[in-house]
């Protein structure tokens, strides 16, 4: 699943590796992207659903069978962002949703101006609930596209027309789902300690002329002073993802390099920041993972409850006055 984006799409729509964050009620859902782990089969799903129409949460039928036996990044415990983002709990659907809510209109203009369309094949790495999938599938009228990710349960309604599914770990060396014209994935790179060996397999599963589409969590300002609870909170945040699921942003800056050291052509990045205002999507999503979160961030020992509390407020009220954690996408063209 995902944040556009898994874990947080900024871990994480979404995704098959990652996913983004964040919570509240219906009228605020949307990924991005971003993603908590789920099964490494590799079978298609099913073709029931409605393509182009709005999510229905599949039922929480639990965690997989296997949940207790694959490796965390870390290499003990839950499988990948299950030990915080269990997608099977209630309410992951609607976090994932938030982070896209916040994003995907970033992410659909870009993919629109790279040629997303009628005649195009598409895969779509660690698809979290869907948004982008769906979107492809429907209003930008392509051939066809394949959404992947490690736990499909927001994805199988989907299914159906221009969109099928597949449940599939992409660090799996095994994972070969064919080529495309127009790949993408976001908010899951940043969660895997492997992301270069990981963006070179995506490059070979693009046709010739076809496009690689990478997008994760940029953070401009809260490593920086002044020490604002919001500032604190964040910085307690990536720290509790990084000792808990691998997540790490520090890099995502070189994205196009990464790209051009791949023998990618016609490179290109942007970056991208929602407004962080009172009743926003990304101001709820961030709410929400550090609900989901807190108890990692106190550990960190960089915040307290009653600081988390006063960044809660902050947002919450309005009064923060401070940029969210960004999306950065880059792109290239095989020759």
């Amino acid at each position: 699943m995902s944040p556009d984006e898994g874990p947080v799409g900024p871990a994480g729509g979404e995704a098959d590796a990652a996913r983004p964050a964040g919570t509240a009620g219906p009228a605020n859902r949307a990924a991005a992207a971003s993603t908590a782990g789920s099964t490494s089969t590799t079978g298609t799903a099913g073709t029931t659903g409605r393509t182009g129409s709005g999510r229905q949460p599949a039922a929480s039928a639990g965690p997989p069978a296997d949940a207790g036996s694959r490796g965390r990044v870390d290499g003990a415990g839950a499988g990948y962002g299950e030990a915080l983002f269990e997608p099977w709990k209630p309410g992951e659907g609607e976090r994932i949703d938030l982070g896209s809510m916040a994003y995907d209109t970033f992410t659909r203009a870009r993919l629109l101006a790279l040629g997303a369309g009628p005649g195009t094949r598409c895969l779509d790495i660690g698809a979290g609930t869907g948004t982008i999938s769906r979107w492809l599938a429907g209003e930008a009228g392509v051939d066809e596209v394949l959404a992947v990710d490690r736990d499909v349960r927001f994805l199988e309604p989907l299914a159906g027309g221009a969109l099928r599914t597949l449940a599939a770990d992409v660090t799996e060396p095994g994972f070969a789902p064919g080529r495309f014209d127009l790949v993408h994935a976001r908010f899951v790179l940043m969660h895997l300690p492997e992301h270069r060996r990981v963006a070179a397999r995506l490059c070979e599963l693009l046709n010739p002329g076809g496009r690689l589409v990478l997008g994760d969590a940029v953070d401009l300002t809260t490593a920086a002073p002044p020490d604002t609870p919001y500032r604190l909170a964040m910085r307690a945040m990536w720290q509790a993802l990084r000792s808990t699921i691998g997540t790490d942003i520090s890099w995502t800056p070189e994205y196009p390099r990464l790209l051009r050291d791949l023998g990618l052509t016609e490179i290109g990045a942007e970056i991208q920041v929602p407004a962080l205002t009172a009743g926003s999507p990304i101001g709820a999503f961030w709410l929400e993972t550090w609900e989901r979160t807190r108890e990692a961030m106190l550990a960190t020992g960089l915040v307290d409850a009653g600081l988390l509390a006063e960044a809660a407020e902050s947002i919450t009220s309005g009064s923060v006055a401070d940029l969210s954690p960004g999306l950065v996408t880059a792109w290239g063209r095989r020759p």
